[in-house]
């Protein structure tokens, strides 16, 4: 019920008293709010409840009010989802909650908290998410307080298949830890199959957390109460996706180029789905029926076999092309099938992490099944296989330009393993078993650490070799329709000009209309020495600084592996060299720009 509705029924406040409660809660956050009421409550419920209120105040304020705050350091997007689903949770159950962008969190306010769960992904070698950079500096640094009073979980996830798995949750946990604060939780290291673990961890922590703040609000005679509003979400999202429609796949690479990159097209007419350039879709695929057979022949199963799956029972088959991961192999898998089969091979590969890192991260999982023979149970094969998960496309439309759609850029997998061809799962998908008009699942994955400028006047350098040049598609069409008068830069690169310029025409027609100030591109295979984007930098380095002092952001978009090191060590060169620094110095700068967001990468 609404204050001002208060003077127009019997109540026991006064006229003056009605308009002073008036004028704070105007003050006051939903948080706010939420512990005012439960404060008043507390008071309320004391001997006589004739306590003044400056003494009640007194008993509270000598420690603060207890509630839990949810941090996310996430890159793509999973680690928001679980921070975001924690948080529901918690609010449901009573619990007292905000939820924080790691890059909007003043790391000195741990001193504050009473109970801190920490979600954090890992980017690249073992590096924080950009969101996450200041803090996790920050918790390094001499700055960082004392947390004795502080209790804490962290939630790591990651891709066993990397050298640095779960690393950024690993640096909080022993950040946090030395600073003094203690763990109510053990940390857990989550896999790319994580819904499952990461469902259990956020009950046992809930669980510990609702008892320890239901302790802490009856010394201090207050009651925590479910705060905020949860944040507006689309009613589609990964647990929940839309079914779309294809529109389109078009080959966009020629017909003598070595790759095979579509131009696909979904409508989404009628999901009240919307997008910011620099988003991803995230698309649920089915596994080729083929490869599953294939997979089944292998082991000596029908795909007739039962298994239970989500608490359904389903053929083999059937779980083998829409609920598991049957096209890339990963560590864990490599490890357990040479211990089933016992490959010597196999076995010489689990023995050494870097070779088996390197081997399953180039293996597909019928030709691990290959290395030898074995028979297996339906529950054997199942229990070898990670959970199939959704791929991430950086979108390459701006909503503004094409309405109720969302455009894609997609370069399929597909390589000869001996005599037969591979395919990826996700991109022989859309490329190959679907048809127009066909289903296809899929949701919009936000992501506030790839955003253009604000300032529309604010130039911008783009740097998307391949597939990287999807999300520039996307930001070169939101700055043509807002008017933008900021400058705008691309370098883009491939093998060759004739067969791989992916949408040489539109960036011809934004050069000639100025939209586009100026275009450089590399074509490594078009004469004898290879030329990549990183070379087009250098070439050009006493300009990119230029425009690195009149306010530019840099933003890099393609493979994490090779390019983007390169490109990052272009920039220091560049910072170096015409800013007149040191190596230290450069390195610096640039690290300061990706604090600033202006240097930002979607990587992968």
């Amino acid at each position: 019920m609404l204050l001002k509705e208060l003077s127009a029924l019997a109540s026991p406040l006064n006229d003056q008293q009605i308009g002073q409660l008036q004028q704070a809660a105007s003050e006051l956050s939903p948080q706010q709010l939420a512990w005012v009421s439960g404060y008043f409550w507390g008071i309320s419920q004391t001997s006589g409840a004739t306590q003044p209120i400056n003494q009640a105040a007194a008993a509270v304020s000598s420690q603060p009010a207890g509630k839990l705050s949810i941090i996310f350091a996430s890159q793509t997007g999973n680690a928001k989802g679980v921070a975001e689903a924690l948080k529901e949770e918690a609010a449901a159950a009573g619990i007292a909650v905000e939820l924080f962008d790691a890059s909007d969190y003043k790391g000195k306010h741990l001193a504050k908290e009473t109970h801190v769960i920490i979600v954090a992904s890992t980017n690249g070698e073992g590096e924080a998410p950009d969101n996450a950079i200041e803090l996790h500096e920050f918790l390094q640094s001499k700055k960082a307080p004392k947390l004795d009073n502080l209790h804490y979980g962290v939630i790591g996830l990651g891709d066993s298949s990397y050298e640095f798995f779960c690393q950024t949750g690993k640096d909080f946990d022993a950040f946090l830890s030395k600073q003094g604060a203690t763990p109510f939780i053990e940390r857990v290291d989550l896999d790319v199959d994580y819904e499952a673990p990461a469902a259990e961890w956020r009950k046992q922590a809930l669980d510990k957390v609702k008892e320890a703040l239901a302790s802490e609000a009856q010394s201090a005679q207050v009651v925590q109460l479910p705060v905020g509003q949860a944040a507006h979400t689309s009613q589609y999202s990964k647990q929940n996706p839309y079914t779309a429609t294809l529109l389109t796949s078009q080959k966009i690479t020629g017909r003598d180029s070595g790759k095979d990159v579509r131009h696909i097209e979904i409508d989404l007419d009628g999901s009240g789905l919307t997008y910011q350039p620099g988003d991803a879709l995230g698309v649920w695929f089915e596994n080729s029926p083929e490869l599953a057979s294939a997979i089944l022949k292998q082991v000596g199963l029908t795909g007739d076999e039962a298994v239970e799956v989500d608490g359904d029972s389903i053929s083999l088959q059937k779980a083998l092309v829409e609920k598991y991961e049957i096209t890339s192999a990963n560590p864990q898998l490599v490890t357990q099938y040479a211990e089933l089969s016992g490959s010597k091979k196999l076995e010489k590969l689990a023995a050494d992490k870097d070779k088996l890192r390197q081997y399953s991260g180039n293996t597909q999982v019928i030709d691990v099944l290959s290395e030898k023979k074995a028979k297996f149970t339906a529950e054997q094969l199942v229990g070898l296989l990670r959970r199939l998960t959704p791929r991430l496309y950086s979108i390459a439309s701006s909503q503004s330009e094409v309405d109720e759609e969302v455009h894609l850029t997609v370069g399929v997998v597909e390589y000869l393993q001996g005599d037969e061809t591979r395919f990826g799962g996700a991109s022989s998908f859309l490329s190959h078993r679907l048809e127009e008009g066909d289903d296809v699942k899929v949701f919009v994955e936000h992501n506030n650490n790839f955003k253009l400028p604000q300032d529309d006047n604010a130039p911008v350098i783009m740097i998307g070799p391949g597939t990287g040049i999807a999300p520039f598609r996307s930001f070169v069409q939101e700055r043509d329709n807002r008017d933008a008068e900021g400058k705008n830069w691309l370098f883009f690169g491939d093998r060759t000009f004739t067969q791989d310029f992916l949408y040489q025409v539109e960036w011809q027609k934004y050069l000639k209309s100025g939209i586009v100030n100026q275009l450089d591109v590399a074509f490594s295979r078009d004469q004898q020495e290879k030329v990549y984007v990183q070379h087009r930098i250098l070439e050009h380095a006493a300009q990119v600084w230029q425009w690195l002092q009149d306010g530019a952001y840099i933003y890099v978009c393609g493979d994490a592996t090779r390019m983007a090191k390169d490109v990052h060590e272009a920039l220091i060169c560049v910072v170096e060299q015409h800013g007149q620094k040191t190596r230290e110095e450069a390195e610096q700068f640039v690290n300061e720009l990706r604090k600033a967001k202006r240097y930002q990468r979607d990587v992968y």
